[in-house]
């Protein structure tokens, strides 16, 4: 039996399953919301996606097969090659919805800030796992949380300089549930959330744009029953709440013509990706969206699980980031769809139609199961002195 094999045989089939099972469920959902449509763009928009998938599983088994421990070497790299990408298109890329955040390569559009978010994850673990042993002054906690506050806040910035506000805001989940098993002592991470906290005001006056303060402004109003304009800036909101609380306990059944997405109240261009919860809800009711959440927690505790074993600090902030990425994005999507959080253009993972996104998800859920995999192999010297320094 070869190695290689050994590990594949050895990878956690339960997490790879959950995995496929959203996916595929996923393609259905974007076929249920673009079948109707008369524009053969529109209407394909389930193969699009059905094609990146594929390129994702490409990459989701080399990152599992090939032990995580390569990123000691490349992680930095794609770090940095990654914000300049960014950096570039934040000021020369193509606008969509009045976001400058994709970059035309020719024959398709990719957004970087996607691509960043990954790379951030690993320059992130590489560092809080690392950094200690550069130079002595790194082992005090407020200097590791000065550099690892530095890698998230110039993409961060760069995001936000974008109109991306969705993107943006996945940042601060992700750091926070880093920093937290990076062993940064407790007392810096309340300093943190309450300064952000004194922040917040000057943040939403002087830091959002008109539209964006509309939008909180509007959520605000509808949970407190006002009258609001439902042909205006509530238009989105109102309608998914009426597509969601419609399809009742059984929902309305597939290719139903009655629904709410196929009378066009929900927009086609945003059907398949910021608001195909409000699909799934309308068509498979509750019990489709109970089941969906349902595979989220699975899928988030089989990660947990993953990091609880994995053989060094290095994986588990790995596991860990990745936990915070999809976390936020299921949260912000669905929670943006119930009146939960303001709306916010954010995808959900392995559902929503996206090339860029649905690549980097799988890709970094691969290294998930690479640290599976590689957790009962023995930890280098490097890892064993790690542990002793911070003992």
């Amino acid at each position: 039996m070869t190695p290689l094999f050994r590990k594949f045989i050895g990878s956690n089939w339960l997490l790879f399953a959950n995995i496929v099972a959203l996916a595929v469920f996923g393609v259905f959902a974007i076929y249920s919301a673009c079948w109707m449509r008369e524009d053969p763009e529109l209407s394909n928009k389930w193969r699009y996606q059905t094609l990146w998938l594929l390129i994702g599983l490409v990459g989701y088994f080399g990152a599992s097969l090939i032990d995580y421990r390569w990123i000691r070497r490349l992680g930095l790299p794609f770090y940095i090659v990654s914000v300049i990408v960014l950096a570039y298109t934040t000021f020369f890329g193509t606008s969509v919805y009045g976001t400058r955040g994709w970059l035309n390569i020719g024959f398709m559009l990719i957004q970087p800030s996607q691509i960043t978010i990954g790379a951030g994850i690993i320059a992130l673990a590489l560092a809080l796992s690392t950094m200690h042993l550069v130079h002595p002054v790194f082992r005090n906690p407020f200097m590791r949380l000065l550099v690892s506050g530095a890698i998230m806040a110039v993409p961060f910035l760069l995001v936000l300089k974008q109109g991306d506000l969705g993107s943006a805001i996945v940042w601060i989940p992700v750091y926070g549930a880093m920093i937290l098993v990076g062993n940064i002592p407790l007392r810096y991470f309340a300093v943190i959330i309450l300064t952000a906290t004194i922040f917040l005001p000057f943040a939403y006056f002087f830091g959002l744009k008109e539209y964006q303060k509309k939008r909180i402004t509007t959520q605000i109003e509808m949970l407190q029953g006002k009258r609001v304009n439902v042909l205006g800036e509530a238009y989105n909101a109102y309608n998914a709440l009426l597509a969601i609380g419609s399809g009742g306990w059984r929902g309305k059944g597939f290719k139903n013509p009655d629904t709410v997405n196929h009378k066009g109240f929900i927009s086609p261009h945003t059907a398949i990706n910021d608001f195909i919860f409000p699909v799934l809800a309308e068509v498979h009711g509750f019990r489709g969206s109970l089941l969906l959440l349902g595979g989220f927690l699975l899928l988030l505790m089989q990660c947990l699980h993953v990091a609880f074993y994995s053989r060094d600090v290095l994986g588990r902030l790995l596991v860990v980031g990745v936990v915070g990425l999809l976390f936020a994005h299921i949260y912000q999507n669905v929670g943006m769809n119930l009146l939960i959080m303001p709306i916010t253009g954010i995808p959900l993972p392995l559902i929503s139609f996206g090339g860029t996104f649905t690549v980097i998800v799988l890709f970094l859920l691969g290294l998930v199961q690479s640290v599976w995999i590689h957790r009962i192999e023995p930890e280098p010297v490097e890892a064993r002195l790690q542990v002793e320094h911070l003992e």
